[in-house]
């Protein structure tokens, strides 16, 4: 008689780990993947319905995409950055305006130069 292998259940960071392998090695999912990923793990977190190891590799994963979406937007407002910069020193005006991180570091319409 045959052994039979003991099932192992199926997790959601075995779903989350399978996407990654699709992706292929070692290869960063988009922005938008990393962010939809980041907001699933949240919601299964929030619903507390899972074993403590589970959550745990849940959150770590969690961290990760957030980091990652992190450092992609920093990337990105330094791409932004250095765009309008280059458009000042053609323009003649050499002074960068870094983007508002939120509503409190909005520019008021007086610092803007025409």
């Amino acid at each position: 008689m045959a052994k039979s292998k003991p099932s192992k259940k199926k997790t959601s960071s075995d779903g989350l780990k399978a996407a990654d392998s699709a992706n292929g090695a070692g290869e960063m999912p988009s922005f938008e993947t990393a962010l939809e990923r980041l907001e699933t793990s949240v919601s299964r977190l929030e619903e507390g319905e899972m074993p403590l190891e589970e959550a745990l590799e849940l959150f770590e994963s969690g961290v990760k995409l957030s980091r990652q979406c992190q450092s992609t937007l920093e990337d990105a407002e330094r791409r932004v950055e250095i765009l309008v910069a280059d458009r000042d020193s053609v323009a003649g005006g050499g002074e960068t305006v870094a983007f508002a991180s939120d509503a409190s570091d909005e520019i008021d319409d007086s610092e803007i130069e025409e």
